[in-house]
């Protein structure tokens, strides 16, 4: 199998607690000021974050996001504010919704449907990871993304480019998981973007491109400063378009969070 692995794009470092730290403008807008210089078009996960972290704070504390989903519209600038303007559509007895649209220079670069719910008992069924402790040994940078680590395991899915599956943790404090839950759900949406589980069909003339839409459903509570697992697995690709899966989970083989994403899938210029 193909060794593939992790290396940072760029020598730049941050932190991802600060680019959480969001300017409150007004009840229901707020600026994402964490600006840097870098060659690429703004990273989706810093984005969707981002935007997570701004409808949460307009939410009752007790009440968590359970999903989101997210349409990247134009590339963004990391050199550049983001204006984070949250809709307040429904307050019920148990769900609140919210929409989130991020602009620059006026024109809308993402936007963000997101659910919260209040906790409530019920019979708990999920399908298990396989119970795996996070690897020993060397770490590596996650690219573009700052505060954050990974340790390379077994890969299903041989890939030219990144590996599809590996452990990652925030090695940044982020707070008591109980007290801040939605620090670290935050910080699982950062993480949920990286990598691409339609890179299993990347060749010499065709690859995964740009994100399209993602979405994320949070399965259980998380402590994004324990290694959690990323597990990626390709559905499609079609019509010039790639589709994949993939989950989160604990060293346990507990479920905490399912994604899915669609990206370009182009021709090699």
């Amino acid at each position: 199998m193909t060794e593939v692995g992790f290396t940072r794009l760029d020598p730049l470092e941050g932190s991802f607690v600060e680019m959480m730290e969001l300017e409150r403008i007004d009840p229901n807008i707020y600026r994402a000021g964490y600006v840097f210089e870098e060659p690429y078009a703004l990273y989706g996960g810093q984005v969707a974050a981002q935007s997570l972290r701004a409808a949460g704070l307009t939410v009752d504390a007790n009440r968590r996001p359970h999903s989101l989903h997210g349409y990247f519209l134009r590339p963004g600038d990391a050199s550049q504010p983001t204006v984070l303007q949250v809709h307040r559509d429904r307050d019920g007895r148990s769900f609140s919704a919210r929409r989130v649209v991020a602009l620059q220079n006026g024109k809308v670069i993402f936007n963000m449907s997101c659910s919260f719910a209040a906790p409530f008992d019920s019979p708990e069924h999920s399908e298990h990871m396989p119970v795996e402790e996070a690897p020993m040994g060397t770490t590596s940078a996650l690219p573009r993304m700052f505060g954050f680590e990974a340790r390379l395991t077994e890969q299903v899915y041989e890939s030219r480019d990144y590996p599809l599956r590996f452990w990652a943790r925030c090695t940044e404090d982020l707070g008591d998981p109980a007290e801040d839950q939605l620090m670290h759900l935050c910080a699982l949406t950062y993480l949920s973007d990286i990598s691409s589980g339609v890179g299993a069909w990347n060749t010499a003339e065709y690859r995964s491109g740009s994100s399209l839409d993602h979405a994320v459903w949070f399965r259980q509570d998380v402590d994004m400063n324990s290694w959690v697992l990323m597990d990626l697995h390709p559905e499609s690709v079609s019509r010039g378009r790639g589709l994949y899966r993939g989950r989160l989970g604990t060293e346990s083989g507990e479920q905490v969070a399912t994604i899915a994403q669609e990206t370009l899938f182009r021709p090699v210029h």
